[in-house]
């Protein structure tokens, strides 16, 4: 089995939800096994490093290679500079391999090799982006950060990207964003809503490229709590709808976004804003999840409970430690018990939803993920809707198809063109 796919028409005779829901029970049952012991896992196998968050952004970066992140043999190269579980070493691995990639673009730039300097310089963006993943919140994140921010918007230029950098004005401040206006003028728009561990720059090479290429225009923006704006005291919103709709806003008024014209795709703890959104924004003609995510207080209490049990409430490693760091940071929470009492209300109601709705999941993410995206998908009333599930056969069973972003966005291209074509 390489991927199932369950859709449900109004009218169609096709399986109940209840024959979907136990379909996809029977699917993930290969991977279950693994899956069971940690709420927080998001990969059946290791790649690379033995600390799973390690591995994780390991393959994050790997998988950036093909849209213009790091390639195979520079990401290993960095990663055997790094010694396992310390944070510190891959800070310092990553963000040098940043200052020489900026190094090689500015040699280039010199010879008057634009495109070239350009492509070095978003392996730069890569490396910084990457670098932060483990840094605490303070000066050194805000360092690498700013670094990141500024290969970013050169190497967009340098490649003369369709690129718009943009505010979207929310609670006195501004959520940055960037838009990418296709070629075809009436092409439909894709919002991109990233996770927890996100920016809105590093969407453009987890889905953002692929999408403009396949004929899309793209934009993507950082809500409360992603990116850097918990730093501006803007943290992550249980009614995640109202930021996405004074983004939809803002792509309306100042890019002629059409409503009826725009499909939303939210990603990881994106699953969740997203998944509210479709129950409030009539703007948008569908909304895609990699998983849709209703309720991520169940994970994120039962997370910090397994963690305070296996270790006394100290995590193993110094990058679990930091990634536990910074979830509490974007939550606007100081202690475990905050952080579970601040994230309560993140809860999204399937009742709400009526719109076209693919749901996609990888076989080896955490079991709290694949059980709640399996609920949503039976208990949503859309008339049209479609699960995914995705095994290890397809190279994409990660969460969020860490190990095969060019899959994600196959499954979310192909079911674009069918609402699109309609």
């Amino acid at each position: 089995m390489q991927r199932r796919n369950f859709m449900k028409n109004a009218g169609s005779g096709l399986a109940s939800a209840a024959a979907i829901a136990a379909t996809a029970t029977t699917a993930l049952a290969q991977t279950s096994a693994a899956t069971a012991a940690r709420p927080d896992q998001r990969m059946a196998r290791k790649y690379r490093f033995d600390d799973p968050n390690m591995d994780l952004f390991f393959m994050a970066a790997m998988s950036w290679g093909p849209t213009g992140g790091l390639d195979i043999g520079q990401a290993h190269y960095v990663a055997s500079n790094i010694q396992d579980g310390d944070a510190d070493s891959w800070i310092a691995a990553f963000s040098n391999y940043g200052d020489l990639q900026n190094q090689q673009a500015e040699n280039w730039k010199g010879k008057g090799w634009k495109r070239e300097a350009g492509e070095a310089r978003l392996k730069a963006f890569a490396s910084y982006r990457s670098a932060w993943q483990f840094a605490a919140p303070g000066e050194v994140f805000a360092s690498i950060y700013a670094r990141h921010k500024a290969a970013f918007a050169t190497a967009m230029k340098e490649l003369e990207m369709p690129a718009t950098f943009f505010g979207v004005p929310y609670k006195g401040q501004q959520l940055p964003g960037v838009y990418f206006q296709n070629a075809a003028r009436n092409a439909p728009v894709v919002l991109v809503i990233g996770g927890a561990d996100t920016c809105f720059e590093d969407l453009f090479l987890t889905c953002g490229r692929n999408l403009l290429d396949r004929g899309y225009s793209v934009a993507l923006v950082d809500l409360p709590g992603q990116g850097i704006n918990q730093a501006n005291g803007l943290y992550w919103e249980a009614e995640a709808e109202k930021p996405i709709a004074a983004t939809i806003d803002l792509l309306v008024d100042r890019f002629g976004a059409k409503p009826g014209r725009i499909a939303l795709l939210g990603l990881s703890l994106g699953g969740y804003f997203v998944a509210r959104a479709a129950g409030h924004e009539k703007r948008v003609a569908t909304v895609m999840a990699s998983t849709p995510f209703p309720d991520p207080a169940d994970l994120f209490e039962k997370s910090v409970r397994h963690a305070m049990a296996a270790g006394n409430g100290t995590p193993p490693t110094v990058a679990a430690t930091r990634s536990y760091q910074g979830s509490l940071w974007k939550a606007g929470a100081k202690t475990p018990e905050e952080f579970i009492t601040r994230t309560a209300r993140m809860k999204a109601d399937a009742s709400l939803v009526t719109l076209p709705f693919l749901s996609i999941l990888g076989a080896g993410d955490s079991p709290v993920f694949a059980s709640q995206a399996k609920a949503w998908h039976a208990q949503i009333p859309s008339a049209r809707k479609s699960f995914v599930l995705l095994d290890a056969a397809t190279g994409a069973d990660g969460h969020v198809q860490v190990n095969n972003r060019l899959r994600l966005t196959q499954e979310c291209c192909g079911w674009l063109g069918e609402i699109f074509s309609a």
